[in-house]
C-alpha cells in the first residue's frame, strides 16, 4: 500500500497528455488515469494532441494508434522531431508486429494492452515516473548551470585548454582583458598569454598538481595582453574526467587583481627579474597619525598628491626605471643599477633630493601641509626585506634616512636566537629548571629586611641565565606565564622555609590572565596565615590595558595582607597620579637613577623628588642597583628606607 501511495504521490506532480478518439474507452481509462494524475490534457485525435503537445509542457504521452486526421505513430513521429526525450507510452488493442517495430524506431518507452491491466499499467508507470523525474532534475541541473554560466562570465574569465594545453573555449572577458579575439585565441599553446617572468618553479608545480595528482591547482599568474602590459589574475585550474576518470580536458577560471594588487606584485616582480636592484622606500613622516588629526579624505588627497609629486620630479631627476605607489602612505621606486659608483651617487642625489622635497608643502582645500620624508635605500641582497626593516628602524629611532644591505640579515640573525632562548624556556619550563633566586633587602643598618624573589633559567649544562636575556622574549612565545606560575608556587613554598618576607615581581600581563590571577588568589588562601608577609612589586608599563582590573586585583590581595610595591618608579612610565589610584606600600627607585646618582645631579633630584613624595604618602622607599658604599650613604642621606644591590649580595638559592 506504501509504495502505490508513493507512486501515487510522484505521478501527481507529472503533466500528462492523453489521446484517444474512441469516448467510451477515453472515459473508462481516464477513471483509471485521474487516480494518479492530476494535470491530464486530453485529445481526440492525432493532431489535436500534437496541438496541445505545444501548448503545454508535457512530461508524458499516452496515446491510442489508431485515430482519424492523424495517426498516435503519426503524432509521435512530429512530436520527436522537436522533443527527444518526452516518455510516450502506446495505449492500443493492436498487437501487429509493424507497429511494434515502428514505435520501437520512434522512441516509444513502452506498450500497453487494451484493456488495461492494472498490474502492467502500474510496473510500467514505475519505471516512466522514475525516467521524469530524472528528466526533470537534469532540466533544472542544466537551467541551474546556465545561469551560473551566465553569472560566471559576467564576473570572471573562463578558458578550457585540452590536455596539451591548447586553448578550446574562452568567453568574452578572457578576451577583454587579454586584447586577443577569441579567433586568435583559440588553437593557440595556453603560453600566448604567459609572461616571461613568471617563476619556473611555479609551473612546475601547477602541472603536476592537475596533470599528476588530478587536484585542483589555485595561484596568482602573471599574464602578458596583447600590447605587451602586464595583468594579474587569480586563477583555479580543475582537470576534467571522463567516467572512466582520465582527464580529457582543463577549465580555468580567472579573476583579475591587477587593480587590487598590481603595485605590491609589480614591484616583486621587478625586484625577481632585476639583475642589480637598487630600491628606494619613502613613507611620509608620520602618517599614522594623521588621520586622527585630519580625517580620512584629508589623509588619502594628500597620499595621492605626494605620489604625484614624488613620481613626477624623482622618476626624471634620478633615471629611475619605476614607481609604485604603496599602502598607508608608502611609495617605492626601483632601477637595475650595475656599478657601486653607480649607487654611492645615487645615494647622494637621493639625499638631496630629500631636502628638496621638505622645502615644498602641498595644499589641500585651504590648509598647506609641509611634506616631510622617510627615505630607505638598499641595493644589495635582500633588499626588500632591508628598506621593510629599515624603515622600521627609522621610524622607531626617528631618523628619515639610512643606507642598508644588513638589516634584514640581523632581524633573521635575532630571530635565530630569539627561537634558541624559546627552546631553552619550554625545555626549561619541562624539566623544572626554572628556579628562584633570592636576593636581601636591607634596613640602613644593613638588617636583612626582605628578599626579592627573582627567576633564574638553568641550561642543560648547569649553567645559570639571567632572566634579561630570556624573561621578554618568553612574553612572545606565550611562555611568560608559566614562568610566572613557577615563581609564584617557588616563592609561596619559600615561605615556609624562612622567617623574612618575600617581595614577588608580578606584570600587567600576569594580573590581566585569568587563568593567573585565580592561581595568585589559590595561593593566598593556602598560604592565608604567610600572605602579611609577602609584598607584589607591580612594574608599571606599557602594557597595561585593563586599569580598573589591575586596581581591582589590588584591592583584593591586600584584604589578604599583602602589600604592594610599584617597581622602577622614575622611569619612563612614571605617573604620580596613577601611584595615588594604586595607593602602593612601597615604591622602588629605578635601577638608571641609582647607578648614575654619584656623578648626576638630575638622577640626585628625581630621587629626591620621589623621596618628598613618597614621605608626604606614607610610603616606603627601596632603592635597588646599589652596588658600592659611596651610593649607599649618599641614598641613605637622602632618606631612603631600604637598598637592594651586589653591595649587600647577590640573588642566590636559599
Amino acid at each position: 500500500m506504501d509504495k502505490l501511495e508513493n507512486l501515487i504521490k510522484s505521478t501527481s506532480k507529472v503533466k500528462l497528455l492523453y489521446v484517444e478518439d474512441n469516448e467510451q474507452a477515453r472515459s473508462a481509462t481516464l477513471s483509471v488515469l485521474s487516480e494518479f494524475f492530476e494535470d491530464i490534457y486530453v485529445a481526440v485525435d492525432g493532431e489535436d494532441g500534437y496541438t496541445q503537445f505545444n501548448e503545454h509542457n508535457i512530461d508524458l504521452v499516452i496515446s491510442d494508434i489508431s485515430m482519424p486526421k492523424l495517426d498516435g505513430l503519426g503524432m509521435i513521429e512530429k512530436i520527436r522531431e522537436t522533443n527527444k526525450d518526452v516518455c510516450i507510452l502506446l495505449l492500443s488493442a493492436y498487437s501487429d508486429l509493424e507497429y511494434f517495430k515502428r514505435s520501437i524506431e520512434l522512441g516509444v518507452d513502452g506498450y500497453l494492452f487494451k484493456p488495461l491491466d492494472i498490474e502492467q499499467f502500474l510496473d510500467i508507470l514505475k519505471k516512466i515516473v522514475e525516467k521524469v523525474e530524472v528528466k526533470n532534475r537534469l532540466a533544472a541541473n542544466i537551467n541551474f548551470l546556465k545561469q551560473y554560466e551566465a553569472v560566471t562570465n559576467e564576473k570572471a574569465m573562463i578558458s578550457k585548454t585540452d590536455t596539451r594545453g591548447i586553448i578550446t573555449y574562452v568567453n568574452q572577458m578572457f578576451c577583454d582583458v587579454s586584447q586577443y579575439s577569441s579567433e586568435e585565441l583559440l588553437g593557440q599553446n595556453q603560453n600566448i598569454i604567459r609572461h616571461k617572468d613568471n617563476p619556473s618553479l611555479m609551473f612546475e608545480d601547477m602541472w603536476d598538481t592537475i596533470k599528476v595528482r588530478k587536484k585542483i591547482w589555485k595561484g596568482i599568474v602573471r599574464n602578458r595582453a596583447k600590447d605587451g602590459h602586464s595583468y594579474y589574475v587569480d586563477a583555479v585550474i580543475k582537470p576534467i574526467f571522463d567516467l572512466d576518470g582520465n582527464i580529457i580536458e582543463y577549465i580555468a577560471m580567472h579573476n583579475d587583481i591587477t587593480e587590487i594588487m598590481s603595485q605590491k606584485k609589480q614591484l616583486a616582480d621587478f625586484l625577481y627579474t632585476a639583475k642589480k636592484p637598487f630600491l628606494i622606500q619613502v613613507k611620509i613622516e608620520a602618517f599614522d597619525k594623521l588621520q586622527n588629526y585630519y580625517g580620512l579624505d584629508f589623509v588619502s588627497t594628500l597620499e595621492k598628491k605626494v605620489g604625484q609629486l614624488l613620481e613626477k620630479n624623482m622618476l626624471k631627476s634620478l633615471e629611475l626605471e619605476a614607481f609604485y605607489s604603496l599602502e598607508n602612505g608608502n611609495y617605492a621606486f626601483v632601477k637595475d643599477c650595475h656599478t657601486v659608483a653607480n649607487r654611492e651617487t645615487m645615494v647622494h642625489e637621493l639625499k638631496e633630493f630629500q631636502k628638496f622635497i621638505h622645502s615644498t608643502h602641498i595644499q589641500i582645500g585651504s590648509i598647506f601641509y609641509d611634506v616631510s620624508i622617510l627615505l630607505c635605500v638598499s641595493y644589495e641582497n635582500s633588499v626588500y626585506e632591508n628598506v621593510k626593516y629599515g624603515m622600521q628602524k627609522l621610524v622607531k629611532e626617528k631618523e628619515n634616512f639610512l643606507v642598508t644591505n644588513d638589516i634584514a640579515q640581523e632581524i633573521h640573525n635575532t630571530a635565530q636566537q630569539n627561537l634558541q632562548i624559546l627552546n631553552k624556556v619550554k625545555t626549561a619550563l619541562d624539566r623544572s629548571n626554572i628556579v628562584s633566586y633570592f636576593q636581601a633587602i636591607v634596613d640602613d643598618k644593613g638588617a636583612i629586611y626582605k628578599y626579592e624573589s627573582l627567576v633564574r633559567l638553568i641550561e642543560e649544562d648547569g649553567k645559570v641565565m639571567s632572566p634579561f636575556f630570556f624573561l621578554d622574549i618568553a612574553k612572545q612565545g606565550r611562555y611568560y606565564n608559566q614562568i610566572t606560575s613557577v615563581v609564584l608556587r617557588n616563592s609561596f613554598t619559600t615561605l615556609d622555609k624562612i622567617d623574612k618576607p618575600i617581595s614577588i615581581n608580578i606584570s600587567a600581563l600576569d594580573i590581566e590572565n585569568e587563568v593567573l590571577r585565580k592561581e595568585i588568589y589559590t595561593l593566598l588562601e593556602t598560604y592565608s596565615a604567610k600572605a602579611s608577609q609577602v609584598t607584589f612589586e607591580l612594574l608599571e608599563d606599557e602594557e597595561m590595558k585593563d586599569f580598573e582590573l589591575i586596581k581591582h586585583f589590588i584591592s583584593k590581595v591586600k584584604s589578604y595582607g599583602v602589600k604592594i610595591a610599584i617597581d622602577d618608579f622614575g622611569s619612563g612610565y612614571s605617573n604620580y597620579e596613577r601611584l595615588l589610584d594604586f595607593q602602593p606600600d612601597i615604591i622602588k627607585i629605578d635601577g638608571s637613577l641609582v647607578k648614575n646618582i654619584e656623578t648626576s645631579t638630575y638622577s640626585r633630584s628625581i630621587v629626591k623628588s620621589i623621596l618628598h613624595f613618597a614621605q608626604d604618602q606614607e610610603i616606603k622607599v627601596i632603592a635597588e642597583y646599589v652596588e658600592n658604599e659611596e651610593i649607599f650613604h649618599i641614598l641613605k642621606d637622602l632618606g631612603v628606607d631600604y637598598f637592594q644591590g651586589y653591595y649587600f649580595g647577590k640573588p642566590i638559592p636559599l
